[in-house]
């Protein structure tokens, strides 16, 4: 029998004004709520990807450090659901989303120019970010969930969206 979902609520945005790049996920893993931590599930490639593109050991670093880290790297960390019902932690399992008042991001991030989505779930509001301005890039999912494509592909290709980042 399957679970019955529940009433969720989200991560608040880790931004400030330095931020150049948003990466928007859809919704946090039971882990990660569980820890209050974003992408705390150990499988996830998260933190090992974005350590390797801003040259950081973020895997291997203690929440708050990661945190100071891909601030300083001019980075935020957001999901475009606010909250949610699911049962579990898949992206297919999410129902009744309520998305995250994405159009505040130009207030408490003026330097913000591109948004990238960590995966086609979160990409499903793409056209709404365009319509504010910001430039979109859809990367491939870190979730263990997403296994078609290797990590050595998975970091090409948040490599060169990150990378080439506009500046501010």
């Amino acid at each position: 029998m399957a679970a019955k979902p529940i009433r969720l609520t989200g991560l608040a945005p880790v931004i400030d004004a330095r931020a150049r790049v948003l990466i928007l996920g859809s919704f946090p893993s039971t882990a990660s709520l569980a820890a209050q931590q974003y992408y705390a599930h150990p499988q996830n490639q998260y933190w090992r990807i974005l350590g390797a593109v801003i040259g950081q050991p973020l895997k291997e670093m203690d929440y708050p450090d990661r945190i100071a880290a891909v601030r300083a790297a001019g980075i935020a960390i957001w999901d475009v659901f606010a909250s949610c019902e699911r049962a579990g932690s898949l992206d297919t399992a999410i129902r009744d989303a309520v998305p995250n008042p994405l159009a505040k991001l130009q207030e408490s991030a003026p330097a913000l120019r591109r948004i990238c989505f960590n995966g086609r779930v979160a990409a499903r509001r793409i056209r709404e970010v365009e319509a504010m301005g910001f430039e979109a890039v859809v990367l491939p999912s870190t979730s263990p969930a997403h296994a078609g494509m290797n990590f050595e592909e998975k970091l090409a290709r948040w490599q060169a969206a990150l990378r080439s980042a506009p500046a501010g």
